[in-house]
């Protein structure tokens, strides 16, 4: 059976790609990682494919693979990262219709400084801003602040999450983020659209009546509010998180307008079902939560198929690659196949291997082939990132009043 809607595509970046020798490429400009033109090179790649959004990964933490056990001390692999927000910021003045979603872990940043950060990347993207909530387990992340304990997961509480148990901290650092998007999508709120006057002969900038104060009071914190930056031009910014498993699931269900998941060729059945369930079991209405496919990707290329390329990378890392979403490797036209044969998702989140390399075959080999098939747009819309995710754009004030 084949898929009778276009599909969503949008691309995950990482550092020089998703393999931990993807640095050691030829092409990877190891000494550029760190650069603005490195990223706004990237960013225009995938605007070129027309991709829905592009996100960037990010944590508190030096990159590493959480899937393997790795020596913190090894220097073979990229041992730093810049701030994923402020990359956005970087790459929005360049960019005219690619989404930008960085990643901002909730656990140790303010819900007002969030809020307030992506709203103004929604203003300097022309309402092109979203955010991938990201919670943080790891002890030494919260070393670096010194403000709270976060224990960390030792050998027992693994072992308890591989059965479906969650270790009590863990249970509190989700709800903790829940209730960071809850308020930072009521600080994009406290603002009514039509609070700016700007009336010169009346000496009014702001109709004091149309800011609102959101009196949160929480387990964890307190915000009054309101922002001190208007309401952003999507009015809510397209929220996301990446999920694995129940918890997971039930704060994107609580918090997000996108969950990536990552399905194997086998089970997506069962992540929509989960994902369904757990929409269900926090109360979820209005909008459904859109879900995403995940899948690492390395693609066929001129010189090399992406199967050997594969192969290299992991002789040249010394160890097969681990990763919690689908690899593929191979031709853009069997991608094609794989992403068309995966029903019931909104859309796909390609992760290169090789950020350049496979960004570049992605936007030169798999969106022609998927364009053949009518299954890929081949123009922009003139729309917001929420209009281009078909996402409603006409978003109500939960403080405003009602419409006539």
């Amino acid at each position: 059976m084949t898929r009778r809607h276009p599909l969503h595509l949008g691309v995950a970046l990482d550092g020089a790609g998703w393999h931990p020798a993807a640095w050691r490429e030829p092409n990877s400009r190891p000494h550029e990682l760190f650069s603005g033109s490195y990223w706004t090179d990237l960013a225009a790649t995938a605007q070129r494919g027309l991709l829905d959004f592009l996100t960037i990964e990010d944590s508190l933490s030096v990159p590493a693979n959480p899937y393997v056990a790795e020596d913190p001390d090894a220097v073979d692999q990229v041992r730093a990262r810049l701030d994923a927000h402020l990359v956005a910021a970087r790459i929005a003045p360049t960019t005219r219709h690619l989404g930008l979603i960085p990643t901002i872990t909730t656990t140790h940043t303010e819900p007002f400084h969030v809020s307030k950060a992506l709203a103004t990347l929604d203003y300097t993207s022309r309402g092109r801003a979203g955010w991938q909530v990201k919670v943080s387990s790891s002890a030494q992340e919260a070393a670096h602040f010194g403000r709270r304990d976060v224990p960390g997961l030792d050998k027992r509480d693994r072992e308890a999450l591989a059965n479906g148990e969650l270790p009590g901290f863990v249970a509190d650092l989700f709800d903790e983020a829940a209730d960071v998007a809850d308020v930072v999508r009521r600080l994009w709120d406290s603002w009514e659209d039509d609070a700016e006057i700007r009336d010169v002969p009346t000496r009014r900038f702001i109709d004091r009546d149309k800011l609102h104060h959101i009196d949160f009071e929480g387990r964890f914190f307190s915000v009054r509010g309101p922002s001190i930056t208007p309401r952003p031009p999507q009015g809510q910014p397209v929220v996301t998180a990446l999920a694995h498993r129940d918890v997971a699931y039930e704060l994107a269900a609580c918090a997000a307008d996108l969950v990536f998941t990552t399905p194997t060729e086998t089970n997506g059945p069962q992540v929509l079902a989960d994902v369904v369930a757990a929409a269900a079991n926090v109360g979820r209405r209005g909008e459904p939560l859109r879900v995403y496919a995940d899948v690492l990707v390395f693609l066929d290329t001129e010189r090399e198929s992406g199967s050997a390329r594969l192969r290299r990378l992991d002789d040249v890392a010394g160890n097969e690659l681990v990763t919690d979403a689908t690899v593929f490797a191979g031709s853009a036209a069997d991608l094609a196949d794989l992403l068309e044969s995966w029903h019931g998702f909104d859309g796909f989140r390609i992760r290169p291997g090789v950020a350049v390399d496979d960004l570049e075959a992605v936007t030169s080999t798999l969106i022609p082939e998927l364009q053949r098939r009518g299954l890929f747009r081949t123009e922009y819309p003139d729309t917001s990132l929420r209009g281009l995710l078909a996402l409603p754009t006409a978003v109500p004030n939960r403080y405003g009043a009602p419409a006539a």
